[in-house]
């Protein structure tokens, strides 16, 4: 299942959501056009590297924020870009820009946090936007749980599309996480590029942090000043 869009309507244009979208994908076509020992160093300078963040953790912090714009595929990005296209919106309208941004960055590295408590000694890069945006699926969960969403649905050949309550579609997301990060955590798996596997317990402390500091960043406010 894709979400397509909400249909809750905004009163503003979510720059920041935009922005980071355009972010998301220039970084990603720069990690593109670097060639194998290259992305190899960019990611060693950029993506977290638990050991490294054990070690050095004074000059490894800013890596809590900057893997937060790397990606390790197509997938990988295209599936990230298109839940904060379709959820970021709304969180957007109700804490306002500049809040909502903090709120964003706050979440990506928090989640990263978490992944790095499962895994301080990996030498394995861990990256992506998938912790920051599963904050801001638990604050629209918490927000709007009946919201209805359109959603791209695969049924063996064919192709719908159907509308389920955010709550059913983000609830299934929170239990596959779930159950795979307790399954991770018997190999410690810890990776969130691709072809290593998937940061499950960044996901999971990006939704409780997006539900526990939504409502500080005025998730339930509609404030006139962004």
């Amino acid at each position: 299942m894709f979400p397509l869009y909400d249909e809750n309507p905004t009163r503003i244009t979510p720059y920041i959501t935009y922005g980071l979208i355009g972010i998301n994908i220039l970084v990603f076509l720069h990690e593109l056009s670097l060639s194998s020992s290259e992305l190899e160093q960019f990611l060693r300078l950029y993506a977290v590297i638990p050991r490294q963040l054990t070690t050095s953790p004074e000059t490894e912090w800013v890596t809590l924020f900057t893997s937060q714009f790397l990606h390790g595929g197509w997938w990988h990005l295209g599936s990230n870009m298109l839940y904060l296209w379709v959820f970021g919106n709304n969180i957007e309208d109700r804490m306002g820009h500049f809040k909502y941004l903090l709120f964003y960055l706050s979440c990506g590295a928090l989640a990263a946090l978490c992944q790095w408590v499962i895994n301080i000694n990996s030498a394995i890069p861990s990256l992506g936007a998938s912790g920051a945006i599963s904050g801001i699926l638990g604050a629209y969960l918490i927000r709007f749980p009946q919201a209805q969403v359109v959603t791209l649905v695969f049924i063996f050949l064919f192709v719908t599309t159907i509308r389920l309550p955010a709550l059913v579609l983000i609830g299934l997301f929170v239990i596959n996480n779930l159950v795979s990060g307790l399954v991770s955590l018997q190999n410690a798996a810890g990776m969130s590029v691709e072809s290593g596997g998937v940061a499950y317990w960044a996901h999971i402390g990006g939704f409780v942090f997006g539900i526990v500091l939504g409502p500080l960043f005025g998730l339930f406010k509609r404030n006139d000043f962004y």
